[in-house]
């Protein structure tokens, strides 16, 4: 078996095709069964059997994983600290291939930090899909296929005792959420997608549901509002290393203008405007209107900080800045999965920032985006990478660009 690749699979050739495989080590000699045959390439597969396991193979805790069943976690046979290894590794090869970073010392000397709390039982928010029947449960690795659950051992008991013990009638999916309180909110979505209601649960035994209401979080020293199962983010942990990451990285000094481009709740820029101080200035960007609700309640003793509501695109980003009067002095930037992009990243590499810190959930956007800030005469500075996603391929990192090369 090959190495590791982004996905949570190994690489493996036969008869001159790639074929990506999951369930398996780097090293470990597997038998194969080919989930999916598609493109003349390449094909996927699962490691149905072990020849020769790695010393790094463990028993899976979870009785729903592997090969054809739950595909909610990819690394569920594979010890802790090598799951940070793969993940670093993963990281090194996007930024090595796609932003030709292969031998910056900032790339190779990258490690792949832990979060307290273990492997299991630390995901804050889920969604579970739900049958016809009203059976709750989880999709098959690239599949509708549901498997059918009665726990998941990545997911705090309460959020998933909410949901796996009971039946969910008419509904497509639940999402739901703990907040810092123990408190448990679950929204029904329909077959669309589209939430239909949301209750909350409070801690303290058999107490009756209640409508939803925002949802508390702690992270930096200080409480936060969300909507009840709105974005924030999934390990316990992980706001609070992020909002020192950031922190650090940002080095805000008083007077200083900061940019906070997908500012959720406003998470970010709630976090760096005291540093800002009183003549400073913390703009926080965001598109969804219940997320900029949040913020304006969460930034609201902050009197240099304010929310604009809006996309982030590459026109709508250059009106911004011609609106701000002067360049900004610090870009926080936390995109979706996909990244920013290369027009919004051609957009804060021409703003006059003197830095931009990037947190992604994804290393092969992040790497695309460095290396369209590279191609404008930006450089990484910088990197940290968090497993805030135990069990699973996902990795959290925090970039500081700088202008010059």
């Amino acid at each position: 078996m090959g190495p590791v690749a982004h996905g949570g699979h190994c690489v493996a050739r036969h008869e001159g095709r790639v074929v990506f495989v999951r369930h398996a080590l780097p090293g470990e000699r597997v038998v194969v069964e080919v989930t999916e045959d598609r493109q003349p390439g390449f094909c996927r597969a699962d490691a149905v059997e072990v020849l020769e396991a790695s010393a790094h193979r463990v028993e899976r805790p979870c009785p729903y994983s592997g090969p054809g069943r739950c595909g909610g976690c990819d690394w569920q046979h594979v010890t802790p600290a090598e799951q940070h290894r793969l993940k670093a590794a993963v990281v090194r090869e996007q930024l090595g291939r796609l932003a030709g970073l292969a031998e910056d010392p900032v790339v190779t000397g990258l490690v792949v930090e832990e979060l307290p709390g273990g492997p299991l039982r630390w995901r804050t928010r889920a969604r579970f899909a739900v049958d016809r029947d009203g059976m709750p449960g989880l999709r098959r690795h690239r599949s509708h296929d549901l498997v059918l659950l009665e726990d998941c051992p990545i997911t705090l008991e309460p959020a998933a005792a909410a949901v796996l013990q009971r039946r969910w009638p008419g509904a497509g999916a639940v999402d739901v959420a703990v907040d810092s309180t123990g408190a448990v909110t679950t929204t029904r979505l329909d077959r669309r997608g589209t939430p239909t209601s949301s209750r909350v649960l409070r801690p303290g035994g058999d107490l009756p549901e209640e409508p939803a209401a925002r949802a508390a979080r702690s992270a930096g020293g200080r409480d936060w509002e969300v909507e009840g199962t709105g974005f924030w983010q999934v390990h316990p942990a992980a706001a609070d290393a992020l909002v020192s990451a950031v922190s650090g990285y940002a080095d805000v000094a008083p007077g200083e203008t900061v940019l906070d481009l997908y500012a959720g709740a406003g998470l970010f820029g709630g976090a760096l405007a005291p540093a800002a101080g009183a003549e400073g200035r913390v703009v926080c960007v965001e598109a969804d209107a219940d997320a900029c609700a949040a913020a304006e309640a969460n930034l609201a003793g902050l009197p240099q900080a304010e929310v604009w509501q809006g996309e982030v695109d590459a026109e709508g980003l250059a009106d911004l800045l011609a609106e701000l009067g002067g360049p900004p002095s610090v870009v926080v930037l936390d995109p979706p999965r996909a990244g920013a992009g290369r027009a919004v990243s051609e957009v804060l590499a021409g703003s006059g920032a003197r830095a931009v810190v990037y947190v992604a959930c994804d290393p092969a956007a992040l790497a695309r985006d460095v290396a369209a800030f590279a191609a404008a005469g930006w450089r990484l500075s910088g990197l940290r990478a968090f497993d805030a996603f135990p069990m699973t391929a996902h990795v959290e990192c925090v970039a500081l660009l700088v202008p010059g090369s």
